[in-house]
């Protein structure tokens, strides 16, 4: 049996969302409405993670964090325990949002971070399951393609011999998903400070340290909601299937 009761969901949801003005002038991006019944997208992802029985939650908020607070309560609506820690001026960057809510004894010793913009059917269960028979520290959610959002062009000197538009790469790249051992933060704050990023800051350093840090390959579908234009594309029935019913 997996220690799910030992799990805590960590939702990154402080961000300006400046990709999304003018709308995150009046709401902030996480409440932003996916699908047919337009439900916000934080309410989309707590409801992923609930289909697994992850039932304690930390929001790390800060822009209009009111509004997320004034929707989800204290998580009883949902059948879930949701907690906030709120950024401020010493503690920036999602690092520092994690290493205060660490520092407050938000959370238990073993968390699954999300970031708040991101829409995929990972398989929970599979994910906490190499995290803990592999005894890793942390293991970071990489989907095996990426399609590049510009044009990509061949050239031959200044003449363009092909051009493609925006094509998929084969190769591994983050999607803001992993777990973590908060265990390491103990030491985090000596080294990176109290403002700094969780995958380009915290990872790497993990990684240098020789840190036991695992990849889990995902090969599903995956939305990053993170602009206007991104949003614009995201297919209602490609993802309908993983959403709040």
């Amino acid at each position: 049996m997996l220690p799910i009761d030992n799990v805590t969901g960590i939702i990154l949801a402080g961000g300006e969302g400046s990709r999304f003005k003018p709308y995150t002038d009046i709401i902030p991006k996480p409440m932003i409405p996916i699908g047919y019944d337009e439900r916000p997208l934080l309410e989309h992802i707590l409801c992923w993670l609930k289909s697994f029985r992850i039932s304690k939650y930390i929001f790390l908020v800060g822009y209009k964090w009111r509004q997320i607070r004034n929707y989800f309560n204290n998580g009883s609506r949902h059948g879930v325990e949701i907690r906030y820690s709120i950024d401020d001026e010493i503690y920036r960057g999602t690092g520092g949002a994690l290493l205060k809510a660490f520092k407050q004894g938000l959370i238990s010793d073993t968390v699954l971070i999300w970031y708040g913009d991101i829409l995929a059917p990972v398989n929970i269960h599979d994910l906490l399951n190499k995290h803990f028979t592999e005894k890793s520290d942390s293991v970071i959610v990489l989907a095996d393609k990426y399609q590049v959002p510009v044009g990509v062009a061949l050239i031959d000197g200044d003449r363009i011999v092909e051009l493609e538009e925006k094509p998929w790469l084969n190769i591994y790249v983050t999607i803001g998903i992993l777990t973590l051992n908060t265990s390491i933060l103990k030491e985090v704050e000596g080294i990176l400070g109290t403002s700094f990023d969780i995958m380009g800051d915290l990872i790497p350093w993990m990684i240098s340290k020789g840190f036991n840090v695992k990849a889990y390959l995902y090969r599903g579908i995956w939305y990053d909601v993170g602009s206007l234009e991104r949003y614009r594309k995201i297919d209602l029935e490609a993802i309908k299937a993983f959403l709040c019913q």
